[in-house]
């Protein structure tokens, strides 16, 4: 899954360096990219501190070279998130100093050799590895404990799914690079929880998104979903490291990659030949499985399995009950409400016709609420009508929209346009103030769309798009096949189909991303052709 958090390349920094010889500045600031595919906002600066281009020049440890520079910094964007768990207490020896912050390279190599046996994604050893290793090992302890001990809580979810679809154990560690373990992250593009899903990727992969629930935080639905489209990405590749390029990138980019290699089904024989981000993107979970798997090794302290506070049940609830209710109803904090049940956006788990909402609590508060939910939902229904305020109504959530600001917009005029609150306009695209800039681009998730054909409804302007509309072929109503002409694209043979969509598109012909080739053969329905 492409997230900007993930796309910060050190090449541009340090290729001038390497050709001048120029010494490392104090105060680095690396442009954070995005591909045009995802049409992202404005390059966003992030520093990059003098502690981790100083370990060019250091003698007392290996020297990272760039490869292991960007590794460091796709790891070191995500594991500085400011939600994940309270720091440690960690102190160290000075006689464990060196085996904990300088293991050799022949340890290195031993150990990655050990591991490499034991998995099959190819974890040999090589500079780069070691480099950014060390570096973590060195400047980042406190990060990776902090993610050892989230993990106590995600890792036995993953591995109970991984061995239902006998995947690779390691695969596991993937949410860390895409997250950090938090099942509410979500990317400035859009893409949400514990594995990244972009919004027509988690549909297609069956998860839903309304006002009330985005399945996407969902840590159970959206670990499956990850999985089963992980193992179909395998599917197609035949190696797990090609998968989790795809994963990343797209298949797109992965066969692309393959071919400009010369067929090589290979990630390290095709790596050059990939988008610089999932370039350093697999060497990211290969380094984190490493820290993982010989933490006490390093000197980290080892999660508590099981803990008695993760001891947790689920129900199922007939009526609609806020958090705020909840929490008064069992003597339990919203926050460990909350905590438990990411999925729900609003604090208020909906009542839906036919679809009973699951609800997990503490063990003992499930107990508490079974034993008394008719006394609760009288409460809640004696609440609701003191207050003559109903729960907002259900709202499907249809796919976002990238809006490109014109001149003479602000958040007000944009937000009538499209039915919209400021505030959530703010929130969707982490604003902190009311200042726009002419080509801005935000995500909107419109309630309702604009008449008129003058007003900017995405970055393509609309008058050239009717024109190639129109410029598409015809497509009867009963037409089961639709043959890709030159220009195409699966939005512009959406808008001939009524009632057809592009995600009805994707799903009929089993494609993963928006690429055409002129000449192909699309199914228009479900049936067969």
């Amino acid at each position: 899954m492409k997230k900007p958090h993930l796309a910060i390349f050190l090449w541009t920094l340090l290729g001038p360096l390497l050709a001048q010889e120029a010494t490392v500045p104090k105060e680095v600031f690396v442009s954070q990219e995005v591909s045009l595919s995802q049409e992202a906002t404005a390059p966003k600066e992030v520093f990059v501190s003098q502690e981790i281009l100083a370990l060019v020049a250091v003698d007392t440890i290996a020297k990272p070279s760039l490869e292991a520079l960007a590794f460091a910094a796709v790891l070191d964007s995500i594991l500085s998130a400011s939600h994940v768990v309270a720091v440690p207490d960690i102190s160290y020896s000075a006689q464990d100093s060196m085996a904990f912050f300088n293991p050799s390279t022949d340890s290195l190599k031993s150990r990655l050799s050990l591991l490499d046996q034991g998995t099959i994604l190819d974890s040999r050893y090589n500079p780069s590895l070691e480099g950014v290793i060390k570096m973590y090992l060195r400047s980042k302890r406190v990060l990776i404990q902090k993610m050892l001990h989230r993990s106590a809580y995600y890792f036995p979810l993953f591995e109970r799914e991984l061995d239902a679809l006998s995947m690779p154990m390691e695969i596991k560690y993937l949410a860390i690079v895409e997250s950090a373990l938090n099942p509410k992250a979500r990317s400035r593009v859009g893409a949400t929880g514990l594995w990244q899903f972009m919004y027509g990727t988690g549909k297609m992969m069956g998860l839903e998104v309304n006002n009330y629930v985005d399945e996407r935080q969902d840590p159970l639905k959206s670990t499956q979903a990850a999985f089963k489209y992980l193992k179909k990405l395998h599917g197609m590749f035949g190696d797990w490291n090609l998968a989790l390029a795809a994963y990343n990138s797209g298949p797109g980019n992965v066969r692309k990659a393959i071919r400009r290699a010369g067929g090589v089904k290979d990630f390290w024989a095709i790596r050059s030949f990939l988008p610089r981000e999932t370039a350093g993107y697999v060497p990211a979970l290969l380094t984190t499985m490493y820290l993982f798997e010989y933490a006490e090794n390093h000197g980290f302290e080892l999660p508590k399995k099981a803990a008695a506070s993760y001891a947790t049940d689920t129900i199922h609830l007939k009526k609609a009950i806020s958090f705020s209710q909840l929490s008064k109803a069992l003597s339990l904090p919203e926050q460990t409400i909350e905590q438990l049940n990411p999925v729900y956006k609003l604090g208020i788990i909906p009542q839906i016709e036919g679809k009973p909402q699951a609800l997990r609590l503490p063990s003992t508060s499930t107990t508490l609420f079974i034993e008394q939910q008719d006394s609760i939902y009288a409460a809640v229904a004696a609440e609701m009508a003191l207050l003559k305020k109903p729960f907002p109504a259900l709202q499907t959530v249809g796919a976002p929209l990238r809006y490109r600001v014109q001149s003479g917009d602000y958040l007000g005029k944009i937000a009538q346009r499209y039915g919209l609150r400021v505030s959530d306009i703010k929130k969707w695209n982490r604003l902190s103030g009311n200042n726009l800039s002419v080509g801005q681009r935000l995500t909107l998730y419109p309630k309702i769309f604009p008449v008129s054909g003058t007003q900017n409804a995405s970055a393509v302007d609309q008058k050239s798009t009717q024109k190639s509309v129109s410029k598409t072929p015809s497509i009867a109503a009963d037409q089961k096949t639709y043959t890709v002409a030159a220009g195409d694209s699966l939005w512009l043979i959406a808008q001939k189909l009524k009632g057809v969509s592009v995600d009805d598109l994707k799903k009929w012909n089993d494609i993963w991303n928006n690429e055409l080739k002129p000449g192909t053969t699309l199914k228009l329905c479900s049936c067969s052709p």
